[in-house]
Order: C-alpha cells, then sequence, then structure tokens
C-alpha cells in the first residue's frame, strides 16, 4: 500500500496548558514523599491520585486512565520489573517517571527496558521532578500537522497515539510510540541510535545504546510481516536504522 498523508482536520496543543482535569498517580510508600510530591504537583494544577503499594496501583489504573505515573520502586508489592510491565501495559502511552535511590548506570538501562521515560534519585528537587514531568509532556503533545499516516497494512494515528495494523489495534508503550513516530518523521535517512536517544528520552551523552536496539526489535515483531526480515525498520551496519514506507 501507498503511504499516505492525511492533513489533520483539527490541532492539538504542543504546549502546557490543560483543558481538562488532568491526574497524576503517584505510587509511594513513604507518607513525607507523599505530601512532598502532592504539593509540588498541587502547585503546578495537577490532580494527585496516592496510593502505598504496587498492587494497589495496578488496581487503580486498570479502572482509570492517570495523566501520569510517578513510582517508587521500592513500593511493597510486585517486584519493580514486574510492576513496570504492568503499568505500561495497562497505559502504555503516558509520562511514566520512576524514583530510585540508586541510579547507578546499569540501573538507567533497566529503567528505559522497564518502559519507564526518566529517573529521578531519591532524595530530589521537587522543582526538578515537576520540570521532568513538564519535559515529558512536551515530548508527549508534539505532534506534526499530519495526523495519519500508512505504511504496509499499518496505520499509525499521531493524534490518538494508535496504531492499527489490519483490522487489529496493536498496543505500543509510549518510548516504542514515540520511536516510530521519530523514524517515520525522518523516513528514509539514517538514524544512529545515539540521536534516537538523545530526540526520543531526551538523554544526552547516555552510555549504552542497547535499549535502542531492544525497541526496535519489538517494534519489528509488532508491524513487520518478517521480523526477521524486515521491510521498514531497517538496520543500517555500524551506524544505526532506517524507516523505508
Amino acid at each position: 500500500m501507498a503511504t499516505t498523508m492525511t492533513p489533520a482536520v483539527g490541532t492539538r496543543t504542543a504546549g502546557l496548558q490543560r483543558t481538562r482535569e488532568e491526574r497524576i498517580l503517584v505510587i509511594e510508600h513513604d507518607k513525607g514523599l507523599q505530601s512532598i510530591i502532592q504539593r509540588a504537583l498541587a502547585a503546578e494544577g495537577y490532580e494527585v491520585e496516592l496510593v502505598s503499594n504496587g498492587t494497589t496501583g495496578l488496581e487503580w489504573v486498570r479502572q482509570k486512565t492517570p495523566s501520569g505515573l510517578i513510582v517508587d520502586l521500592q513500593v511493597p508489592g510486585p517486584p519493580a520489573w514486574d510492576l513496570c510491565r504492568q503499568l505500561m501495559q495497562a497505559v502504555p502511552a503516558i509520562p511514566f517517571v520512576v524514583l530510585t535511590a540508586s541510579p547507578s548506570t546499569v540501573d538507567k538501562v533497566l529503567f528505559l527496558e522497564m518502559g519507564a521515560d526518566d529517573y529521578i534519585a531519591v532524595p530530589f528537587s521537587p522543582k526538578e521532578l515537576v520540570a521532568r514531568l513538564h519535559a515529558l509532556r512536551r515530548r508527549t503533545f508534539q505532534f506534526t500537522p499530519e495526523i495519519l499516516y500508512i505504511f504496509g497494512d499499518v496505520m499509525v494515528d499521531f493524534l490518538k497515539m494508535e496504531v492499527i495494523r489490519g483490522h487489529m489495534e496493536i498496543p505500543l508503550t509510549m518510548k516504542e510510540f514515540r520511536t516510530l513516530e521519530f523514524m517515520i518523521k525522518n523516513a528514509r535517512r539514517a538514524i544512529s541510535r545515539e540521536e534516537l536517544l538523545n530526540e526520543v528520552w531526551g538523554y544526552k551523552n547516555y552510555p549504552c545504546t542497547r535499549t535502542v536496539d531492544n525497541h526496535i526489535l519489538r517494534l519489528r515483531q509488532k508491524l513487520e510481516n518478517d521480523p526477521g526480515n524486515p521491510t521498514h525498520l531497517l538496520t543500517i551496519n555500524r551506524m544505526g536504522y532506517k524507516f523505508m514506507p
């Protein structure tokens, strides 16, 4: 099928103005941190939902859709890896910040692999937390004038942040969607792993690029007819990747 670009029928703000109530779910067991985070977010106009363990947090997101997630990896409940994976499966396309007491290089890679958009070391500045959340929201709501893009049997709706393959919606995490979006907007151009980390993740001089490879692999598994022999998400040896319509 030929590539198709459809003009937008409306516009969506790329700024931080909020036209509806935005509720941030905070999964944090420390009462002191709960209070600090709630005050910082409330001062910026957010509604805040506080829960003290991962199990309750999972139940909450399965019934409602928050505008963002802030999760302490030390909360009681499922192991951190399982908790993040299940949260992203339930609400895959929202800003997701993790709080951690030990942000080592290995941890940073694991955070990205778990689906998190950013991490903050504890203790932290409330202003920094709000600034990180704002930055994630800005990247989330940056759209081109076109809202639909079709390649092969895949249709991407940038406005709704949905991907349809055939007649089925394909669930993507926010990072997977952003990676696909960036590659579509830069079609036919070789893109390095470092550029993807800088532009999609917002990290400069990040020490490891393996997470990019893993995200591309998952996109191929979801969108390519033959993931082992892709026709759209191509590897450029010693460079990175290229999207071909």
